[in-house]
């Protein structure tokens, strides 16, 4: 169940809450004028109002992670770790209270939100340990009596802009490994689940405030484009990750890119294929492929889209998926046993309807769902659509919702081939346990994504790995492996300890 009340209690929430914050300024006063309604997915009604930051309010919020970056800087990196590990212990201890509020805020379930809130723990421990191990090279020099070696340092001010459907773990996959490497943090949510992120926001406070560094993370929820896109365009925010649409990512470039000097990080749109060939385990496929394209109710950029399945074991997945399907209980994300809740909106919802209405137009069949449930809130079917073609426009976008594509394929280069027909590349997978298969979609003329998983569904991460993709993906990386190098800039030292330099003998010195 959820407990309004006392959650808004736990976590300082209110009927009316304030959409800024830095240390500097403390949160900007909350008036109904800018306020904007939360609401929630599952039954269409205002959770609380949240007021809108302003333009003025940026200026604080950028001055203040300036002012901070040059003392944050100078902490060492294991104690800025320490930081980074408290919030993740406060966020264990409140999470319950955090697991129900992500539920309101997204319509996610509450064993979902409490998977996601674990990333964030998982995501505070892993920089923690990081911070120790922020590795340069000692390198040899062709100099005698040089040494050489190289550094990472911090870039300055990072901008992190996330999406709707990881209302925490984005912020913590980017925030806590810039964080460790000596930059201020300012956070722009997508004001479409706004509560989560003002209460993490007053965790990370808690901590900043015992550790006695204020400043290294601010937060930053416009109502407005134009607001919103002083924080892309600022000079003064070194670098922006962005985690979104393509069509956003593309803007988001563009503004960045426009500045020499200043980078920015993308994790864009996904559109996941799987290969399921004719020796795979179909029971375990279709237990994988449910979770890949009906968990989060398809809202992930890993869920599984397509499934490109061989024409021999084709009839019997779609049989054993419909199975899985009829198993899955969708609906009110505050009963536990509920494993999916509803979209995050009301376009969600058409857009959805659009690509059911275009697949059977096309000639796809659908086998499962394939309508908006009789229910308040935003609550679709999950979907199957057989006979599908990987030219379709439905199939080659991205429809963030639970349809699953089955396209059926000959031999594997066919399947090989389909699989990397779209513009994107993000998370792919294969079932089988035939080891040649394997290995050739493993190898450089196999899956052309950032992320490939064997004998599992594509969604589902890991915060020891790197997490992005390539093509329209953005070619982004964020959470573990080196992720950390990409939020720090690169360094080479060359110390001369000799008596000896470049033309110091065609000199003479009285």
């Amino acid at each position: 169940m959820i407990y309004k009340d006392k959650v808004f209690d736990e976590l300082g929430l209110s009927e009316l809450n304030s959409g800024a914050y830095c240390s500097t300024a403390g949160w900007a006063a909350a008036g109904e004028e800018g306020a904007f309604e939360a609401l929630n997915p599952a039954t269409e009604a205002c959770v609380a109002r949240v007021c809108a930051a302003t333009a003025q309010d940026y200026e604080a919020i950028v001055a203040c992670a300036q002012g901070a970056v040059l003392r944050w800087r100078r902490v060492p990196a294991p104690r800025r770790g320490e930081l980074i590990l408290r919030i993740g212990e406060l966020v264990a201890q409140h999470m319950d209270a955090l697991a129900q509020l992500v539920s309101l805020d997204t319509g996610k379930s509450l064993a979902e939100s409490r998977g996601e809130l674990k990333e964030v723990v998982d995501m505070a421990t892993l920089a923690a340990g990081q911070s120790r191990m922020m590795y340069g090279y000692t390198q040899q020099s062709q100099r005698v009596d040089h040494r050489m070696y190289d550094q990472w340092l911090p870039l300055g001010v990072i901008g992190i802009i996330s999406a709707y459907n990881f209302p925490a773990a984005v912020w913590a996959q980017n925030g806590f490994l810039s964080a460790i490497g000596g930059n201020t943090v300012i956070w722009k949510p997508s004001p479409k689940v706004p509560l989560t992120a003002i209460a993490m926001q007053r965790l990370a406070n808690q901590a900043m405030t015992e550790f006695n560094q204020p400043g290294v993370f601010s937060l930053f929820i416009p109502h407005d484009n134009d607001v919103a896109e002083k924080l892309v365009a600022d000079t003064r925010v070194a670098m922006i990750s962005f985690t979104g649409s393509t069509s956003v990512g593309k803007k988001v470039a563009d503004i960045v890119g426009s500045t020499l000097g200043r980078r920015y990080m993308l994790e864009c749109s996904g559109n996941n294929g799987c290969i399921v060939d004719e020796t795979a385990d179909l029971e375990m496929a279709a237990a994988a492929l449910a979770f890949g394209a009906v968990g989060t109710s398809g809202q992930r950029c890993t869920s599984t889209r397509r499934v490109i399945v061989h024409k021999s074991v084709s009839q019997r997945l779609v049989d054993l998926l419909c199975q899985a399907w009829q198993q899955i209980p969708v609906g009110d994300p505050a009963r536990e046993e509920t494993l999916v809740g509803p979209l995050v909106d009301r376009a969600a919802v058409t857009d959805f309807e659009d690509a059911v209405a275009q697949a059977r137009e096309l000639g796809g069949e659908v086998v499962f769902g394939g309508h908006r449930m009789a229910l308040d809130g935003y609550f679709v079917e999950p979907t199957i659509i057989t006979g599908a073609r990987n030219e379709w426009p439905c199939v080659q976008r991205e429809t963030f919702a639970p349809i699953l594509y089955v396209i059926e394929y000959d031999t594997l280069d066919e399947a090989i081939a389909l699989h990397n027909g779209v513009a994107q590349g993000l998370a792919s997978g294969i079932h089988s346990t035939n080891l040649s298969n394997i290995e050739r979609f493993l190898s450089a003329s196999g899956s052309d994504c950032g992320i490939v998983r064997v004998n599992m569904g594509t969604t589902g991460a890991d915060v020891g790995a790197a997490f992005g993709g390539e093509k329209e993906t953005g070619g982004g990386r964020t959470a573990g492996s080196d992720a950390w190098k990409g939020y720090m800039r690169r360094q080479s030292v060359c110390i001369n300890w000799g008596k000896e330099t470049a033309w110091g003998h065609k000199f003479s010195f009285r």
